[in-house]
């Protein structure tokens, strides 16, 4: 067995010493508590918006735009500096990018909660996207360098159900937070967490990095950088002005696209690159890239408009609603971590097609739910999508982090996040958008019949759901004819932006079977190894 020192060996070797084989389950504990605090924080935060809008007190008095970038300067932030942290966890060592992001988040969130202004909030919650852009990457590296070829898929299964787990219970955490605690507690909750997992982190998680890392590439680094904010800030804008064709969302989009290029074209001409996209050429790992960027973006779309029909529409409150998106996580922890069995049996093409088709018809079953649907009808609908994620992120998380040599995790599990993020911005951008468009056009008719409306509020009214009714309740009795029509206009809106979003998963269905392997390409499968990699590994041992 190799020493704890040789953790890089490439795939085909053995490479996990027996100390930290012993210990791997530990370790991935550990790993699973970074992720579920990094992706717990995004949906918690999600629930304290109507509070930190309140004025102080109780809350920070911000504004809808403020709201916004309280979100998007994290996302901006943490999409961004992706690619360029997996490169520095390869490079300086994956437990040290590790323990110092995870510091930084710590940091970021106690400067939040204590937050005494909304340009203070947004600035500490980059903070807190900077932190945890260098702890997502680092996980699933370090998690790929612990456990042998033959029980990574296992592995990644259970990492893929915590940050599902993470999605569930944030809103739940958030709203029993809410109702006992100041809105900054949403924030101070990571503290704890953090301090733990930094403890367990020194004690348990070996280090590793690429033992022959070559020269830097700092121009690489720094287009990766630009292109990936140009791109992120370009969709998130275009969703808040829910036009696309808006020249300056033209602009940003079209120039980060151009980095990009320039940033393929350069790696493909030094002999020192950041990321052989050599890769690419391997039609498994695009399509298992594009996979985890389709099926986000379908359920960062979903998740978006659903919070709005549950509390808005239904009138659940916010701790409701957390507990209402149980199923989807429950699903996630039953089946993701056993994806594999089914992948050995049937192949990666099938089950990942399947997972696909299943999202697909869980998007058209809400075209089911109405103003007044049995409650039931959404939990079917949540399972069935949870459950369908659960047999699509285990096996395309596992091809692209086995289709690169183990001492290059780090860039391989900055990609699987990076296209994991963008996919997920340009779901809530353009399914945001088309949600917004649709809603303005069935409530306008409505607001246009109340009289002496100024135009100005007519406009800011016509928004979205929220904005209807919050005008609905300031006009008294008069507004009341407003409601029925805000939450039927908004359930068609729902159903649209449904369909839009069971396009891209059957999209997402056609890609996988049109290039992931089947079962009878066993050798390539995922999780599978090659043999010729196997019979090296069983001759190390």
């Amino acid at each position: 067995m190799a020493t704890p020192s040789h953790t890089q060996d490439a795939p085909g070797g053995s490479g996990v010493s027996e100390a930290i084989h012993r210990r791997r389950w530990a370790i991935l504990v550990v790993l699973m508590f970074s992720v579920l605090v990094v992706v717990l924080d995004n949906s918690i935060l999600n629930v304290a918006m109507k509070t930190i809008a309140l004025p102080e007190p109780t809350g920070l008095g911000a504004t809808q735009s403020e709201l916004e970038w309280a979100i998007n300067s994290y996302t901006l932030v943490f999409a961004g500096l992706l690619f360029t942290s997996g490169l520095l966890g390869d490079r300086l060592g994956r437990k040290k990018v590790l323990l110092g992001g995870m510091a930084v988040f710590g940091i970021g969130s106690v400067l939040a909660a204590f937050s005494g202004s909304p340009a203070e909030l947004i600035g500490f919650r980059a903070l807190m996207g900077l932190g945890a852009a260098f702890v997502m990457p680092a996980t699933l590296a370090i998690l790929v360098n612990v456990f042998e070829r033959e029980e990574q898929a296992k592995a990644i299964g259970i990492w893929v159900a915590a940050v599902g787990l993470a999605i569930a219970i944030g809103p739940i955490t958030g709203g029993l937070l809410l109702e006992h605690f100041w809105w900054g507690s949403v924030f101070f909750i990571n503290v704890p967490v953090v301090i733990v997992g930094l403890i367990a982190m020194v004690l348990l998680v070996p280090d590793s990095k690429d033992p022959r890392p070559g020269r830097l590439d700092p121009l690489g680094v720094v287009l990766s950088v630009i292109g990936l904010v140009l791109l992120v800030y370009g969709i998130i804008k275009g969703g808040q002005l829910a036009d696309f064709t808006d020249a300056q969302v033209l602009a940003t989009i079209g120039g980060g696209l151009a980095v990009l290029t320039v940033f393929v074209l350069h790696e493909k001409r030094i002999d020192h690159p950041s990321i052989d996209v050599g890769y690419f050429r391997k039609p498994a790992f695009s399509a298992a890239v594009a996979a985890i960027a389709l099926v986000f973006f379908a359920l960062m779309g979903v998740t978006f408009f659903m919070v709005f029909y549950i509390q808005s529409v239904r009138g659940y409150s916010a701790l409701d609603s957390g507990l209402l998106i149980l199923p989807l996580a429950i699903a996630q922890l039953l089946f993701a971590p056993r994806a594999r069995l089914v992948v050995e049996r049937f192949g990666a093409r099938a089950v990942c097609t399947g997972g696909m088709l299943l999202v697909a018809a869980a998007m058209s079953g809400f075209l089911l739910l109405d103003v007044d649907s049995p409650i039931w009808i959404l939990e079917v609908l949540f399972f069935a999508q949870g459950a369908g994620m659960a047999h699509i992120m285990p096996p395309v998380t596992t091809s692209i982090m086995q289709a690169l040599p183990r001492e290059k995790a780090g860039s391989g599990s900055a990609l699987n996040n990076t296209f994991r993020q963008v996919g997920g911005a340009l779901g809530v951008a353009v399914l945001g958008s088309v949600l917004s468009t649709a809603y303005r056009e069935g409530i306008q008719d409505s607001l246009d019949a109340v009289p002496g409306l100024p135009d100005s509020v007519r406009h800011t009214a016509g928004e979205s759901v929220e904005a209807t009714l919050g005008l609905a309740e300031r006009l008294g009795p008069k507004g009341h004819a407003l409601i029925g029509p805000a939450q039927d206009s908004f359930v068609h809106a729902m159903h649209i932006t449904a369909l839009g979003s069971a396009g891209v998963a059957l999209f997402g269905a056609l890609v996988v079977l049109a290039f992931l392997p089947g079962k009878e390409s066993g050798d390539q499968a995922p999780g599978g190894g090659q043999p010729r990699e196997r019979a090296e590994a069983e001759a190390n041992r």
